[in-house]
């Protein structure tokens, strides 16, 4: 007994399944890229950078200076985060497309490793006296917690991106250089 193959469709139908096929096909590339661009962490490595910055600045603080760090880490790194999503809704999105609120909400998100990074540096200031570090000692340990959070999202960020051993390492060892040279600012300005 001999099968025949049954005949491809050539119909309006068939065509237009063959193009639902092809937008499905799209999407499924276009959900793929979207998830390969949230592995983006550059905000983070910003963001550590950001904080870092802000301890080697923060040499005069007021009455309450644990406090006064605390609440300048984490509100620069909400400053920086609104300019970074003014930035891409205004400087580059606008241009391209109309904003809508889920673009919004998706510069958002995307930008939030700005604030995330923040955080760490921010939260060992405001533990240090459990840990029995004076404000000099809390700097210093904010300072190293902001430098190994710059060289965790640049590594995170490798890996993320399927890079090999040697890249990753690669990129840990450029941050952490570059938060080397910020350590060498704090005992430049000797505050």
């Amino acid at each position: 007994m001999s099968r025949t193959r049954p005949r491809a469709a050539t119909g309006p139908a068939a065509r237009r399944a063959e193009h639902r096929a092809g937008r499905r096909a799209e999407h499924r590339a276009e959900h793929r890229a979207e998830r390969r661009a949230h592995a983006d962490y550059t905000g983070g490595v910003y963001g550590s950078m950001l904080a870092a910055s802000v301890v080697i600045g923060a040499g005069t603080l007021g009455s309450f200076p644990r406090t006064e760090l605390v609440l300048l880490l984490l509100l620069t790194g909400v400053v920086f985060w609104v300019a970074h999503v003014h930035a891409q809704l205004f400087g580059t999105r606008l241009a391209q497309q109309a904003l809508d609120r889920q673009i919004v909400l998706h510069v958002c998100r995307d930008e939030w490793p700005i604030v995330k990074a923040a955080v760490p540096p921010a939260a060992v200031v405001a533990v240090s006296p459990l840990l029995g570090l004076d404000v000099r000692g809390a700097l210093w340990l904010a300072l190293c917690v902001a430098v190994a959070g710059q060289v965790g999202w640049s590594v995170a960020a490798a890996r993320r991106a399927g890079a090999s051993l040697r890249l990753m390492a690669a990129t840990a060892s450029v941050n952490l250089v570059l938060g080397l040279l910020i350590i060498s600012f704090k005992f430049v300005l000797k505050h």
